[in-house]
């Protein structure tokens, strides 16, 4: 579910906060207790794997993902792993590459010259008929399992946690952040984290430029739904609609439980 070609954390945080030169405002006691808070608190983060979870695999148990792989017709190739790493757009064979690092001679180590040959397309050339079984083979492998931690954290979890916090909102915005650069990359593309984000800052400031949180959150998701629309895979916004929106109007900025929301036409809860 992923449209990244090269995602970059630093690159992330060097999209520019403003659109002039002006100065932001000091921030406030307000920004700055939001800025605190953080979704890479422990208890916060395993919130935010298990609503990425539910709609990427309808299930709240993330860490049965690991193993999970299947190429679903968006364009992307495979889609594997507890966030979605994808054949044709480059993470899935950095994972690999990263994996035999640590690990050499393991069992997809024999897949990266398919793996470099079939990125930026839907190819399973050279990746057929045994790259699936060997993947849930791998996942069986705590080494591989790790690997899959690392990458998610390096290219998807840090960066999305980063900029909310330079952003100054708290842990329901980063955690709209994360599952936006999940789906979406932070590529060059129109419809990338970015962008997003920068359509987003065309209708409202962030916290740390003075502006209301909500508004902010607000802007930012109707920019996600947008580029959601753009790609037929990726058009129903039950994602943002059921679920982001719902904590959002309920006020919950902190992402507090007891949660409840729907994918695509399922209940989930967390209490």
């Amino acid at each position: 579910m992923l449209a990244i070609g090269a995602l970059l954390g630093s690159a992330l945080i060097a999209v520019p906060v403003t659109a002039h030169a002006t100065a932001a405002p000091a921030p406030t006691a307000r920004t700055a207790a939001a800025a605190a808070a953080g979704l890479d608190d422990p208890a916060k983060k395993e919130i935010a794997m298990k609503i990425v979870s539910s709609a990427e695999n309808s299930s709240l148990d993330w860490k049965a993902q690991y193993k999970y792989i299947e190429d679903i017709d968006d364009g992307r190739g495979y889609t594997a792993g507890i966030i979605g790493f994808c054949s044709g757009t480059g993470d899935m064979l950095d994972l690999v590459e990263y994996y035999t690092q640590v690990k050499p001679g393991n069992v997809l180590a024999k897949y990266l010259p398919a793996l470099r040959r079939v990125d930026g397309s839907d190819s399973h050339a050279g990746l057929d008929p045994n790259f699936t079984k060997d993947w849930a083979k791998a996942a069986q492998d705590a080494e591989f399992r790790k690997a899959q931690d690392r990458e998610r954290d390096r290219v998807y979890f840090n960066p999305s946690v980063q900029q909310g916090k330079t952003d100054g909102v708290g842990v329901l915005g980063q955690f709209i952040y994360y599952d936006a650069i999940v789906m979406h990359g932070d590529g060059t593309d129109s419809t990338s984290f970015r962008n997003i984000r920068g359509r987003a800052l065309s209708k409202a400031k962030p916290p740390s430029q003075g502006g209301s949180e909500t508004a902010w959150l607000n802007a930012f998701l109707d920019a996600r739904v947008w580029a959601m629309k753009q790609e037929e895979a990726h058009s129903d916004t039950s994602r943002v609609d059921t679920a982001q929106r719902v904590f959002l109007k309920k006020g919950n900025l902190n992402l507090n439980t007891p949660l409840d929301w729907k994918v695509y036409g399922d209940s989930f809860h967390i209490g």
